[in-house]
């Protein structure tokens, strides 16, 4: 999600002298302001300043509107914000104007960034704080801890952003700086949205809209509703996002600030698109599209693109989806905006697949899965949870203050009323302790007994099914092939069969024996799952080390159908779960799959680390389910079970004993398949951290 920054401060209305000047002409200038912008208002003084024939280097207050003019081309025309805060620069650098330098290379600073050169724009706002520090120039280093915050962030450093925000908001407390505490808050909360914590983002938001209501500017609470209308968008409560949108836009139409405009359009766009409404949502974005011509802002440009390309995409206008989407992929290469290149990676993915262009959708899809796994690790979300324990504390320290002195206050009175009903409370105690006692003492072995008895009623309940179901598959599917091997050795002792016709059936009768250990060792562990003789010990387990464990063992059942295991899981994928269980599960899955693969199938083992979980699976491309059978295979007290490529039979236990082991440890299982298709099973486990290896 594309959040808008609110924009910079570069006013200098700290400056001494300044102030009075600025009021004259104002004053003298009344009347060309009503008729046009403040850009053309300024570019006015500018030129009228330079052809007069008293212009000084001395002149702050040419050198003033020279800064001012310049941030006034940020989002319209990148060339010229260039080429005035250069010349601003050198003007201030020959009249030695400190608050002129700093100006112009936070000007310089906004270039690079929204060219995308993150670096350049880093090293110029470090230009601007190092000069503002060691002139004292509060206000101008707070602007430029807030510019430098906001790089890091687009770098993908959020420790160090958040670091530059929390010093630019002690320095604003001190110099009681509104304006800067609201813009930081904002940009606070751009941190969290990053991470999809809309929660802690909607406390800062809101924060930064109190204090611009005390601030009393409209353009300002414009900006932060704005934000907030998208926050409300992210977090699907669509009405709230329209309404405040629509506040926004208000606003920003009456003032003429195409920029923060072209974003709420977007915003609209992507609430209609939320919606369902894909031909409005389109409607928005082209009026936002249309002033894109106007200015120049990449990075709030690459949303309208994928917004559209979702639209045309849902219209199953493919053709011109995929033109906005190849926009939109060049425009993210170019800036290097890696959120902005998964999304239109994942689009054009999705176009070339249908197309049929699998190779293309293939390249893209790569793009989009290392994209994302590249954002995830860039998430530094240590630092935000330091913001949270101290904005919890802080909560807690400013309630605590209020509540002291609301008890305080009410102190003399309450106590009073306090000692009187303590008194009457007193007394009506002792008169009625005892026969409240006897009551208490009553009541609460009556309650212990009936507990008792309903947890033994249960308990009774669930060993009784256990017994039923154990006898239902030790009856059904483990004396068949106990009987048939008693048969041949009947058939063997009598001379009924020849020792070679014995030898000829070993190898069935090995695949017997294995099926009846396998499954007597599912029956022993189901069993102690359902009686409470099952504890889960979790502990630091080396996920690849017992898949290879597996394969080992079940490489022979492989060998005999010639089929190629394949184990991609790294040698670092570390869970937090008991390795006997996740041993049991691995197996079972494996086992099924090789159960249902044909000769000279493939089954492919891996992993994918999340932030908290490894989800791991297991595909084949065996026979695949219907269905009617998926909704079967791990209900509780199902047997379901059916036949492999090569008759193979099972008790249709080991499914449901993988769900029962995933959730003791904190996971969950599903399955994809298709008849035909062959199928993946899925399970997560919880992922190793670093608190998790102290302990163990």
């Amino acid at each position: 999600m594309n959040f808008h920054f609110t924009r910079t401060i570069l006013s200098n209305n700290h400056v001494k002298g300044c102030l009075l000047v600025i009021v004259i002409m104002s004053i003298s200038f009344s009347s060309l302001s009503a008729q046009v912008s403040r850009r053309d208002s300024l570019l006015n003084l500018v030129k009228q300043k330079k052809l007069s024939p008293n212009l000084s280097l001395k002149d702050t207050l040419f050198i003033h509107n020279l800064i001012e003019l310049a941030s006034e081309y940020r989002y319209h025309h990148l060339d010229s914000l260039y080429t005035l805060s250069q010349e601003s620069l050198k003007i201030s650098k020959k009249g030695a104007y400190i608050n002129g330098e700093i100006g112009s290379y936070l000007n310089i600073g906004g270039y690079y960034s929204n060219k995308g050169k993150i670096d350049q724009a880093i090293s110029y706002y470090k230009k601007a704080y190092n000069l503002a520090a060691e002139h004292e120039r509060m206000h101008l280093k707070v602007s430029s801890l807030n510019d430098l915050a906001k790089e890091y962030g687009y770098k993908g450093d959020y420790a160090l952003s958040l670091k530059k925000y929390l010093e630019a908001i002690e320095i604003s407390k001190e110099l009681n700086y509104k304006t800067m505490l609201s813009i930081i808050n904002d940009n606070i909360a751009h941190l969290y949205l990053d991470q999809k914590d809309y929660e802690h983002a909607m406390v800062f938001l809101k924060r930064s809209k109190d204090i611009n209501e005390e601030i009393n500017d409209p353009i300002f609470t414009a900006e932060t509703i704005s934000n907030i209308a998208s926050t409300y968008a992210e977090m699907n409560e669509l009405e709230y996002a329209m309404f405040h949108i629509n506040s926004s836009i208000a606003i920003f139409e009456k003032e003429k600030i195409l920029d923060w405009l072209a974003y709420c359009y977007e915003i609209k766009g992507k609430v209609y698109l939320k919606k369902g409404k894909n031909t409005w949502a389109l409607y928005w974005y082209k009026q936002s599209e249309l002033l894109h011509q106007e200015i120049e802002d990449d990075r709030g440009k690459i949303d309208l693109l994928n917004g559209m390309t979702e639209a045309y995409l849902n219209l199953n206008k493919d053709s011109i989806a995929e033109i906005y989407a190849l926009n939109a992929f060049n425009l993210s290469k170019k800036i290097g905006l890696r959120s902005g290149l998964k999304e239109c990676s994942y689009q054009l993915f999705k176009i070339q697949k249908n197309k049929k262009d699998y190779e293309k959708s293939l390249w893209y899809h790569e793009i989009y899965q290392v994209t994302s796994e590249s954002l995830a690790k860039a998430g530094n979300k240590k630092a935000l949870n330091l913001l949270k324990t101290e904005m919890e504390y802080d909560q807690q320290k400013q309630q605590l203050i209020l509540e002291n002195e609301k008890a305080l206050a009410k102190q003399k009175v309450y106590i009073y009323i306090f000692l009187i009903i303590l008194i009457i409370f007193s007394i009506i105690v002792i008169i009625i302790y005892r026969n409240e006692k006897a009551q208490k003492k009553l009541n609460l072995e009556l309650r212990s007994k009936k507990t008792a008895l309903e947890e033994k009623q249960t308990y009774l309940n669930e060993l009784n099914q256990t017994k039923n179901k154990l006898f239902s598959i030790i009856g059904h599917d483990l004396r068949g092939p106990i009987g048939a091997f008693q048969g041949l050795l009947k058939l063997f002792k009598e001379g009924e069969m020849t020792k070679e016709e014995f030898l000829n059936f070993v190898p069935k009768l090995k695949v017997d024996i294995d099926t009846i250990s396998f499954t007597l060792n599912n029956l022993l562990s189901w069993g102690q799952t359902q009686m409470n003789g099952s504890t889960t010990r979790p502990s630091i387990v080396q996920i690849n080390s017992i898949v290879n464990e597996n394969i080992a063992l079940l490489s022979e059942i492989a060998e005999s159908k010639s089929i190629h295991l394949i184990n991609k899981i790294e040698s670092n994928c570390q869970a937090w779960s008991d390795p006997n269980q996740i041993d049991i599960i691995v197996r079972n899955l494996l086992s099924n799959a090789l159960k249902f693969t044909p000769n000279h199938g493939e089954i492919i083992i891996g992993a994918i680390q999340k932030l908290k979980t490894c989800e791991i699976y297991i595909k084949d491309n065996g026979l695949g389910m219907s269905e009617e059978t998926i909704s079967k295979i791990f209900q509780k007290d199902s047997t379901h079970t059916t036949y492999g490529t090569n008759d193979e039979k099972g008790t249709g236990l080991g499914l449901s004993l993988c769900k029962e082991m995933v959730e003791k440890n904190n996971g969950q299982i599903w399955v994809h398949s298709a008849l035909g298709k062959g199928s993946s099973f899925y399970f997560t486990v919880p992922r190793i951290i670093e608190s998790l290896k102290k302990s163990a």
